[in-house]
Parts: structure tokens; C-alpha cells; sequence
């Protein structure tokens, strides 16, 4: 009777032990299939800049037109702000900027810390499910810089001594390998906000030995501390080498990877190496955004010579609309337009603030020329890698991201996003549903005419609301011809607001709620 029951208990463990392998094959084997993801995100570049999106454009994009032949281009795409910071911060944990304690405006070279340790990312969530996690670029989230004494303090970054009481010898903490890449090399704030050192895997690459400044119109940039090894003009090319190198080094292993290639072009300082200077015919910021298409173009050949192009998928989009800083009165003189058709710029609240180029190539599963015309989110990057690798997302991550894998297999009816809000530099409010759009501000709310607190707004009714089918450059206010659908927007909008989440899930709060001016609006019953 001992024999028997203890063959039976063997036959079982022989069992599971065949079931835990079987198991962890096909886990491996899962892994395998799944695809890199390289998500590249310029810095200040107009829907009206890349040639595919707007036909009038006169800057020639050959390279991103390419891109968006071999796989699919999104008319409706929308950053979650109209400025860098709070874009990136959407981007990376797939939740509205301004649930932070970030409100409005952006962070500078020596802030701290915006997104905590605690919460999910999509390097982190990536990471845990089999990625190799990687970042090259300009972060912008604020890091944790060393000081030279324990209870020194640090500037808010736009002055030329705020640096004083940085320890470049030592390494900075809370910075992008604490938010889950694997590895991370890049530089604080915009090219245009000192410190001017790249920092690799929390380190200082070399200590700055020299102070720098421009003051041209186009090649600017702040005063500031500056490494021996940072060259404004070879920011750009330097992080497009690196990733090449990482392409290529990754490629080489089983392992999956995610890129998170930032750059930080074509934002101020505006400087075209010598090899595209002048070669738009047009100016100095069409001629770097030519450079940034031309280098696009050598990333597309390192990844195919690196044999991963069918499965690998690469993103290209920009962190908000194009900046004044462009001279958009030198280029409409050429008949050029960074907006194209719609109104407004970065920082703006209209649609030229936060209406970019969005696209997405992965040939193995996404059909060559598709254009889809839903509306899509730059938070939208989380829950679709989630859904990629079959993965579930808990109730406090990804709290505004919705799978955009259903567009992207031709399987649009399955997807779920039905409103986005979009936000201003001054924390102001507009949400978006079909063909309405409700702005809870007067005039831009940003830095176009008519801008905030000026005397352009003073007569202005207080909310707008625009039928972008119609009127898709936002210049007919209908709020008075339809009171009910700004009752409802307005309710839906206070609802995903005070709900801390708009997508399916768990009431969340949102951080740092006191003094919130920007939702003054909002019903005192709520």
C-alpha cells in the first residue's frame, strides 16, 4: 500500500515538475516573439513639420514620410499638455500630467523628482515582463542632483547661480534607472536649461569645467555650468549614435528591448550642424528639423541591418506643438505653417499646442499606408505595451491610458478611448469628444493671442466650445448655440477629474489637490 501511494506521489511531482518546464518554455518562448519597441519623441516639432500630415508643408521630411509608408499615421493624435514636462510625465506612467503635483508650467535643469519610485512606468512595467529597458535623451522630469553640503540648496534653474551647490562628482539619485530602465543616459532639463552634463546610469559623465552661454535668436541657451564632453551642437547626432549602438548591441540578444529615445530637437537652442545648415532654403529651425529627418532615416537602417525590422515597433511622435521660437512669421513668408491648419502653438491650449505627428511602424503586424483617424493620446503608450505582452494593469497604474494595439491590428472597433483632456502651460483645462471640444478658459490659455491675464481675454467668455469637423481651426465659439453640450462636457470632465482616472477601474487620488486653482470651476458639490 506504501509502494503504491508512494509511486502515486512521484508520478505527480514528475508531473508538475513537466508542467513548470512546459510552462516556462512557453513563457520563454513568448518572450522571444514579443517586439521591441523604440519610442522616439522630438522636442517642439508641429504636425504641419513632417510632410505626410500636412501637404502644404514646405520642409522636406523624405525619411519620416518613409516611416509613416511602411506603417500607419494617426491625424488625431494629441500630447496630454502642450508643453515638455508634463507631456513626458504622461508618456512614461500613462496618467495626466496634471494629477502630479506639477499643475502647470514645466520642471528646469535642477528640480527635483517628479515621478516617484512607487510608481509604475512603462520601463518599469516592461522591465518586469521580460524588457530590457533603455533611455537616451533629454528627461526633463527632474533628478535629485549630489550637493556640496548636506543642507545646501539648489536654484529654481533659470539663474546663472542656482548651480553653485551641485556636486558633479557624485552621482544624482532618483533619476531614470530608479523608474525602471535598465539604462539611462542623457542630460537634465531642455538643451536650453543648464546644467550643460550628461549624466550615465546616475553618474555625471565629467565634472563641468567651464561656464557657457548664447545669446543668438536662434542658437540660445542659458547661462550655465558645462562638462568638457557637452557640445550643444552634437547633442542631437550624440544621441542618435548611442542608439544606434543600443540597437545594435540588443539586437543581439534574445531578450526584447524598449528605447525611450528623447531629443531634444528641434527645441531651442536651434542648431542645424553644418551638414544641414541652410540646406530648407527656408531657416535655421527647417533646417534642424531636416537633421532630425535625415538622422530618423539612419535609425531605420540600424534596425534593419541589425535584422529586427519586421518585429520591432517604432514610434515617432513630438512632446507638443511647434514653439514660436521657430519664427513662424520668417517661415510663413515661405508659405509654411509648423500648425498646418489648426490654431495656436506650444503652450497653447488650441489645437496647435497639442496636436502632433503620430507614427507608428511595426511590419510584422501593422498593415503598410494605414491611416487611422481616431483620436489617440500620447499616455496611450502604456497600456498598449501592457496589452503587447498580454499583461493586466493594476488600478493605480496607467490610469488615463487606453490600448491603441486594436488600431494598430485593424481591429478599431475594440478600442476604448471616447474623450481626452488636454491641458495648457497654465494648467487650464479643454476636453475632447467626437466632434466637440470644450475649453474651460478664455483666449489660449498659453502664449498666443489672446493670452492669459492680458487685456485681450477681459470681454472673452469664460469657456469656449469649438466643433472641430467644422471648425477645425477654432475660430466660431459656439458655447451659446449649444448649452447642453457644454453642460455635458463640462460633467464629464469633472467627473474624470475628481475620479483621479479616466479609464475603467478604482477611484485614485490625485496629488497635491490644495490650492488647485485651475479646477475652481468645478461644482462645489462634487
Amino acid at each position: 500500500m506504501k509502494q503504491h501511494l508512494v509511486f502515486a506521489i512521484l508520478c505527480i511531482v514528475l508531473l508538475q515538475v513537466s508542467c513548470t518546464k512546459k510552462q516556462k518554455a512557453e513563457v520563454e518562448q513568448e518572450a522571444v516573439k514579443r517586439p521591441n519597441i523604440i519610442y522616439v519623441l522630438a522636442d517642439d516639432l508641429g504636425i504641419g513639420d513632417v510632410k505626410v500630415f500636412n501637404n502644404n508643408g514646405k520642409i522636406k521630411t523624405p525619411n519620416l514620410d518613409n516611416l509613416a509608408a511602411g506603417g500607419m499615421i494617426f491625424t488625431d493624435a494629441h500630447t496630454s499638455s502642450s508643453v515638455c514636462t508634463p507631456t513626458r510625465y504622461g508618456i512614461l506612467t500613462g496618467r495626466y500630467n496634471w494629477r502630479s503635483r506639477l499643475k502647470s508650467g514645466v520642471l528646469t535643469g535642477t528640480s527635483k523628482a517628479l515621478i516617484p519610485n512607487s510608481r509604475a512606468t512603462v520601463a518599469s512595467f516592461l522591465k518586469e515582463n521580460g524588457y530590457y529597458t533603455g533611455f537616451i535623451g533629454k528627461w526633463h522630469l527632474g533628478w535629485d542632483w549630489a550637493k556640496t553640503q548636506k543642507d545646501s540648496l539648489l536654484g529654481n534653474g533659470w539663474n546663472p547661480g542656482d548651480y553653485k551647490n551641485i556636486d558633479f562628482s557624485k552621482p544624482i539619485k532618483n533619476g531614470p534607472n530608479d523608474v525602471g530602465f535598465d539604462y539611462a543616459y542623457g542630460h537634465s532639463g531642455s538643451l536650453d536649461m543648464a546644467p550643460y552634463v550628461y549624466v550615465e546610469n546616475g553618474m555625471p559623465t565629467t565634472i563641468p569645467d567651464t561656464v557657457t552661454v548664447d545669446k543668438g535668436k536662434y542658437t540660445w541657451w542659458r547661462e550655465g555650468p558645462t562638462s568638457p564632453d557637452f557640445v550643444h551642437e552634437d547633442v542631437t547626432p550624440n544621441f542618435f549614435r548611442r542608439s544606434f549602438n543600443f540597437i545594435k548591441e540588443q539586437a543581439k540578444n534574445e531578450k526584447p528591448f524598449f528605447l525611450y529615445l528623447a531629443l531634444p530637437s528641434p527645441h531651442t537652442p536651434i542648431l542645424p550642424t553644418e551638414e544641414w545648415l541652410g540646406k530648407s532654403g527656408l531657416n535655421p529651425y527647417a533646417d534642424f528639423v531636416m537633421e532630425v529627418d535625415g538622422y530618423m532615416g539612419q535609425l531605420q537602417a540600424a534596425i534593419k541591418e541589425a535584422g529586427i525590422e519586421e518585429n520591432t515597433i517604432v514610434i515617432f511622435t513630438s512632446d507638443n506643438g511647434c514653439s514660436p521660437q521657430a519664427d513662424y512669421k520668417a517661415l510663413a513668408a515661405f508659405d509654411h505653417n509648423p500648425s498646418s491648419i489648426y490654431r495656436g502653438h506650444k503652450a497653447d491650449i488650441f489645437e496647435g499646442g497639442h496636436r502632433v505627428p503620430f507614427i507608428v511602424k511595426w511590419p510584422e503586424m501593422v498593415k503598410a499606408g494605414s491611416v487611422s483617424g481616431k483620436t489617440i493620446c500620447t499616455t496611450d503608450l502604456f497600456a498598449t505595451c501592457a496589452d503587447i505582452v498580454n499583461a493586466k494593469l493594476t488600478d493605480n497604474e496607467a490610469e488615463d491610458s487606453f490600448s491603441m494595439l486594436p488600431l494598430l491590428t485593424n481591429n478599431g472597433k475594440m478600442f476604448k478611448r471616447e474623450a481626452i483632456i488636454h491641458s495648457s502651460i497654465n494648467g487650464s483645462f479643454a476636453i475632447r469628444q467626437g466632434d466637440y471640444k470644450l475649453v474651460m478658459a478664455p483666449g489660449s490659455a498659453g502664449w498666443s493671442f489672446p493670452k492669459p491675464n492680458s487685456k485681450d481675454v477681459v470681454s472673452l467668455p469664460e469657456i469656449q466650445l469649438y466643433n472641430l469637423v467644422t471648425d477645425p481651426g477654432e475660430m466660431q465659439n459656439i458655447y451659446k448655440e449649444h448649452p447642453e453640450k457644454v453642460t455635458e462636457l463640462k460633467t464629464l470632465l469633472e467627473n474624470q477629474i475628481l475620479e483621479g482616472r479616466s479609464t475603467p477601474g478604482k477611484a485614485q487620488e490625485n496629488d497635491s489637490v490644495a490650492n488647485w486653482k485651475q479646477i475652481n470651476w468645478i461644482s462645489k458639490n462634487k
